[in-house]
């Protein structure tokens, strides 16, 4: 007998480098772009304060907080918020190169007791060679997934309760441990769309995350991981979209067209550039939806790609009428996802529109 789809969890985003009307450019910064416009709201603590309550008071589960050099650090930011807040969790992305296993363990241990258990992980690859040599990182692609494999081999056994001996390619740890175990242990988020990623993830993650596709690219993705699990217990799967609804197709599809309209040529050239030359698989499936190109932005029935002619990572929104937007995220959850972590541009009113208007046909 096929097993039911899982129910739906909905996640929301921490906008930590900007937000606005606008899309926010591929870096989250006009100044890769030159574009003025790419920043409309600068992401000062009271703005992120007033999205994240917005979040808790509106039932979405947890807000994922980005990372890279244009963001607001995402252990800094949340710990802050989540005084502010009372039960919002907050997903915290950080990149492997930028801090050891063990360390990584410790805050996030410390950051469960802080904040009464409020804290999921997104371990981040890195697929930008530049912002990783930033951070000095040189490994190429594969080799980062198999550091990120021992990464989590080392952050589990530090929170074990025994302490953890490892010796690897990449870390040699001895007594890992944090002293006090965090409890209950952080979801750990992965995503990722190459082989080495499905591999990795499968073995380690609690959630599998995906950019946006058309179900059947997004079903394809999920396959691959689930070859690589060791039983039917693999991770569970995640989905990043954003979204544009309103009460009409036709108010929610003239949104999008203003977004498009809005967007700098010469802003697209550059991102599409760099998302050409990029060595993460996700990005160039990314890419790829659309060639660069405005006239075939629409992937699938309500699922627009328009974001992803400027915004790297996630670059495809669900655009509709609610009762629209609430039937593709149906078919999304009858493929296997669970979690569902949304934005919408700006992420404060658009938040309001998902959990008022569309979370209650779910």
């Amino acid at each position: 007998m096929t097993a039911p789809p899982p129910a739906a969890r909905f996640h929301w985003f921490l906008p930590t480098s900007g937000d606005g009307r606008e899309v926010v450019g591929w870096v989250h910064s006009r100044v890769a772009t030159g574009d003025p416009r790419a920043v409309g709201r600068a992401p000062d603590f009271d703005y992120l304060a007033d999205v994240a309550r917005a979040a808790d008071r509106l039932g979405f589960e947890s807000v994922l907080t980005p990372t890279g050099t244009w963001c607001e650090d995402a252990w800094i930011t949340t710990s802050a918020l989540a005084s502010l807040t009372t039960r919002l969790k907050f997903i915290v992305a950080f990149r492997p190169d930028t801090v050891s296993p063990t360390l990584a363990a410790q805050l996030a241990a410390t950051f469960q007791r802080v904040s009464g258990g409020r804290l999921l992980l997104n371990v981040v690859n890195g697929g930008d060679d530049e912002e990783q040599r930033r951070y000095g990182d040189w490994l190429d692609h594969d080799r980062r997934y198999a550091r990120t494999d021992e990464f989590l081999r080392i952050l589990r056994g530090a929170w074990s309760g025994t302490p953890f001996d490892f010796k690897g390619d990449h870390y040699h740890v001895a007594g890992a441990t944090v002293g006090r175990a965090p409890e209950p242990e952080p979801l750990i988020f992965l995503g990722g769309a190459s082989d080495a990623a499905a591999e990795v993830s499968a073995q380690h993650a609690d959630v599998h995350l995906i950019w946006g596709e058309a179900p059947d690219g997004v079903a394809q993705q999920m396959e691959k991981v689930r070859k690589h699990a060791a039983s039917d217990s693999g991770p569970a799967f995640g989905v990043r979209f954003h979204v544009i609804t309103r009460p009409t197709p036709e108010q929610a599809w003239a949104e999008a067209d203003r977004l498009l309209e809005a967007m700098d040529p010469h802003a697209i050239a550059v991102a599409q550039e760099r998302f050409r030359k990029s060595v993460s698989v996700g990005q160039r499936r990314m890419a790829a939806l659309h060639g660069g190109s405005k006239d075939a932005l629409t992937i699938h029935p309500n699922v627009w790609a328009g974001f992803g002619l400027l915004r790297r990572h996630a670059g495809t929104a669900l655009v509709g009428s609610h009762e629209q937007v609430a039937e593709r995220i149906e078919e999304y959850r009858a493929l296997g996802i669970e979690h569902f972590i949304l934005s919408g541009q700006p992420h404060l009113e658009e938040a309001y529109r998902v959990a008022e208007n569309v979370l209650p046909l779910l």
